[in-house]
């Protein structure tokens, strides 16, 4: 299939992460070199830029800048929690899509996101076939959750992951420092997925790591917590526990109190805090001095101790996005095909849209121990090549010199 000739945008959507925006520069990069993209648009905060007919002129941006966002965490662009409806229930924000389609002539769309995002790409896709309007549609893997399918590991989250493993550590020996007992609870985020939870196995590879991991997979019973906690602090004196923010109770409740009518634009619960909870209900139980973490935005935007794997496999996702486009694929995302076997190896592929869009991956339960407060060997190989190599961030002044775009909005 030949290469269609217009204009493109690239949008990004829903939680940031440190190396979003590499895969924004390797697909900016790609449609500038493609030699049939003939304007290159940034969307406004995802999927509302385009609704808002708020665009930014990226081949306008000075290219020292653009590949500073390589190393710049963030969504650069900006980003929204917005969910538009299926066009059989209300096709109001399609028509609108495709008026600001045609009226810059937008040829191919990129959307850089997790499984929401996805679901988004998807439906967009499938209204410009139905209406006829010739435009390539493909969807950019990013979630520091690593909860889309039909990929083996998603862009952000080995960098999330390498910040949980290095702070792991850095608490290990500060914990460890008096000589009275304390019990540490740190919390990790994922909703309904433990993967950055069990980073914090990746510390114990370096004899720092936590004595207990709780994941959202496996259903939380608070008896059984503090009787674990209970048998390693008598044991140590110390007790180090990761908990992820979204465990739950049997009857599907989430155990943290945070959750309430707030939710975000997809409407998911708005959860947090369980750390705290968790350390006051240990702290009643046992007297013991407890401290609670909660990590928070840091695990996500911690480009300082970004993964250079990590980076160069979300540029390269976003340059692959744009290839295939341009080839004449659409309607699909990218994705990883990995190799561990002798050393590690990383190629993309294509997959549907629609068996990404919805879809959620959890952590094997094989690859969790029986007692539901910890993880086994498999996650280890899985993980620790993902985080490997250091960013190459720039300084100034001794700080981060992140990317300075100049956003000149398109009219």
């Amino acid at each position: 299939m030949s290469a269609l000739f217009g204009s493109c945008i690239i949008g990004q959507s829903g939680g940031p992460s440190a190396v979003i925006n590499a895969s924004v520069y390797g697909s900016i990069k790609a449609a500038l070199d493609s030699g049939c993209i003939t304007k290159v648009y940034g969307a406004a905060n995802g999927i509302r830029g385009v609704l808002e007919e708020r665009l930014y002129i990226l081949d306008e941006e000075n290219a020292a800048e653009l590949e500073l966002l390589k190393y710049t965490p963030s969504s650069a662009l900006g980003s929204c929690r917005y969910k538009i409806a299926p066009p059989e229930i209300d096709d109001t924000d399609y028509k609108r899509i495709l008026e600001i389609f045609k009226k810059y002539d937008v040829r191919y769309f990129f959307y850089n996101g997790g499984n929401d995002s996805m679901d988004t790409c998807s439906k967009i896709s499938k209204y410009m076939a139905e209406s006829g309007y010739e435009c390539r549609v493909m969807g950019i893997p990013k979630t520091i959750d690593n909860d889309l399918v039909e990929t083996d590991h998603c862009p952000g989250f080995a960098s999330a992951a390498k910040y949980i493993a290095t702070s792991f550590m850095e608490v290990y020996l500060d914990a460890h420092v008096y000589d009275v007992g304390m019990v540490t609870i740190i919390e990790c985020m994922g909703r309904h997925a433990g993967w950055l939870t069990a980073a914090s196995s990746l510390a114990s590879e370096m004899g720092q790591g936590p004595d207990l991991i709780y994941l959202a997979e496996r259903v939380f019973d608070m008896d059984k917590f503090l009787a674990d906690v209970g048998r390693i602090y008598r044991d140590k004196g110390k007790c180090l526990i990761a908990v992820s923010e979204g465990i739950q109770y049997a009857d599907g409740t989430f155990v943290s109190m945070a959750e309430s009518s707030v939710t975000d634009g997809f409407g998911h619960a708005q959860l947090g805090g369980l750390a705290a909870i968790l350390a006051a209900i240990v702290k009643e139980k046992t007297g013991a001095k407890v401290r609670s973490v909660e990590f928070s935005l840091l695990q996500r935007c911690a480009a300082h101790v970004a993964s250079l794997i990590d980076i160069e496999e979300s540029f390269l996702a976003g340059k692959t996005a744009v290839i295939a486009a341009v080839n004449g694929k659409t309607d699909m995302m990218v994705g990883f095909d990995c190799d561990r076997t002798n050393g590690y190896s990383c190629a993309t592929k294509l997959i549907k849209l629609s068996d990404v869009a919805n879809c959620e991956k959890k952590v094997p339960d094989e690859w969790i121990n029986a007692d539901g407060n910890g993880i086994l060997r498999p996650y280890i190989d899985y993980a620790l090549p993902l985080i490997q190599g250091e960013t190459k961030l720039s300084k100034e002044n001794g700080l981060p010199r992140f990317a300075r775009l100049k956003k000149i909005q398109a009219k």
